[in-house]
């Protein structure tokens, strides 16, 4: 109790005293790199957390089954979440360009084609200095000053080489490969994400995480609330996202979304409690504790072993 109220008192002493630093940092010109720094920390607040033995207890022996489109520099490369959770994913890489998948772990299952919404061939606009944005899509040269490019930045940008690949689709691709369900869809294409979820077929992941870009460097490239209309008619809802990149606007030029399936109606809620064990399993990996309650409140399902867990980012 007392260490609560001591914990209370310094908080609300921290409040009565931002304002003043907030005014020292707008004098200095570092308000924004400050306010940046803490929002990054923040967003990964929960990653202090150590859910592994709780996660063993609850998959087992089971395996959560990962499809990673644009798999540059293997599973889980952004760490967009800690990499000790990467043991409880059997992971299958998408890589078309082939000096990439060469470097990619043979451990797991690579396919080596472009995944679009139909079968064929395409060409891929290789950016040699910059591999992980080259695209199907043209470069749109004029916009990357939006992005905050310095003239070294934009250099690297350059078209090296035009490759065509074999293209097939999400479905086609997993069926070939036996995979009959998929857990978590990991989609980051450089504008190419909404042909690829065109061509997903049956196949409802429990979470997807995909990028989107508000103002896209390619040309002809779908608006980004196309890719989440896309979704919204799959049966997702949106529950978090974060910006990623340099942007010249107040809102950011790209974001990582993630998606998991629409626990307010019966065909979402069906998914989640028929596999329960995984959608819990993924929720904790991805830090989403808060989300996580809610839906096992909303569905009458025991939370006890979630409820010890705090949710640091609201702090």
């Amino acid at each position: 109790m007392l260490k609560k109220r001591i914990s209370k008192i310094f908080r609300s002493i921290i409040k009565l005293l931002l304002p003043f630093f907030f005014k020292i940092l707008i004098k200095l010109k570092l308000n924004r790199r400050v306010i940046n720094f803490l929002n990054e920390k923040s967003y990964f607040s929960n990653d202090s957390h150590n859910f592994s033995n709780l996660i063993n207890a609850i998959l087992k022996d089971k395996k959560l089954i990962s499809l990673d489109v644009g798999a540059q520099g293997g599973f889980n490369s952004d760490n967009f979440f800690p990499v000790k959770y990467n043991k409880f994913f059997n992971c299958i890489l998408v890589e078309p360009i082939k000096s990439e998948a060469d470097k990619l772990e043979r451990k797991n299952n690579i396919i080596d084609k472009a995944l679009w919404s139909s079968k064929g061939k395409k060409v891929i606009y290789i950016l040699g200095n910059r591999l992980g944005s080259s695209s199907m899509y043209k470069l749109d040269t004029e916009k990357l000053d939006l992005h905050d490019m310095n003239d070294k930045e934009i250099e690297k940008f350059k078209v090296t080489e035009t490759v065509e690949v074999e293209c097939d689709t999400l479905e086609n691709s997993l069926k070939s490969l036996n995979i009959n369900n998929l857990d978590y869809l990991k989609i980051d294409t450089q504008g190419a994400e909404l042909e690829i979820l065109k061509g997903i077929g049956e196949y409802r992941p429990l979470l997807i995480k995909i990028e989107a870009h508000i103002f896209s460097m390619y040309k002809d490239t779908p608006a980004w609330t196309k890719l989440v209309d896309r979704l919204n008619d799959l049966n997702y809802v949106l529950i978090d996202f974060k910006q990623i990149g340099k942007h010249k606007t107040r809102v950011p030029a790209e974001m990582d979304m993630l998606f998991i399936n629409n626990f307010y109606n019966d065909t979402g809620k069906k998914k989640i409690i028929d596999n329960l064990e995984k959608f819990k399993a993924l929720l904790l990996i991805f830090g989403q504790i808060n989300t996580l309650k809610l839906i096992l409140k909303k569905l009458k399902i025991d939370s006890t072993d979630i409820n010890k867990y705090e949710d640091l980012y609201f702090n």
